[in-house]
């Protein structure tokens, strides 16, 4: 076979179609998490923009918005995202016939997950208030989209383990 003029050895083709089956693998593990991906995503933009929205909310004097509009957005992104979530629930309880269960995720990683992000991602909009400095919910924004995506990849790892 060759490529653009260049032929490959039966090493380089071998390794050519391993990294494909990589890819593939990796794929079907990603499609087969509870999550479905379009939860994972919408979970992250959430995450990246709670710190920004609640800081408008907290920054004293007002911050882009009015006060009333930062709430609005608040209250309407936490209703969208808490109705998401459950079908995002309903759908992995149609797919496999048993209810989503948080409770069987590693004490290890959920716990530190559960006091850590609401601390970080409250706490920026403090330190905004504090300071007047919106470098604060830039980067509580980006650290709660790295962990997001951290612990859905870990997510992701445990399920491909599980049979």
């Amino acid at each position: 076979m060759e490529t653009n003029g260049v032929r490959l050895t039966p090493e380089q083709a071998h390794a050519a179609l391993a990294d494909t089956e990589h890819v593939r693998a990796s794929a079907a593990a990603l499609s087969a998490t509870p999550w479905p991906n379009w939860f994972f995503i919408t979970l992250t933009l959430y995450i990246a923009a709670l710190p920004i929205t609640f800081g408008g909310f907290m920054a004293d004097p007002e911050w882009l918005l009015p006060r009333s509009a930062w709430m609005t957005i608040l209250v309407t992104s936490a209703a969208v995202y808490l109705a998401l979530f459950v079908v995002a629930g309903n759908a992995w309880r149609a797919k496999t016939g048993v209810a989503l269960r948080l409770d069987v995720l590693p004490k290890r990683a959920t716990v530190p997950l559960t006091i850590g992000l609401p601390v970080l991602l409250v706490g920026a909009g403090f330190a905004f208030r504090a300071t007047g400095r919106p470098v604060w919910l830039f980067a509580a924004s980006l650290i709660g989209v790295a962990v997001s995506v951290g612990f859905h990849l870990a997510f992701v790892r445990l399920h491909r383990k599980t049979p």
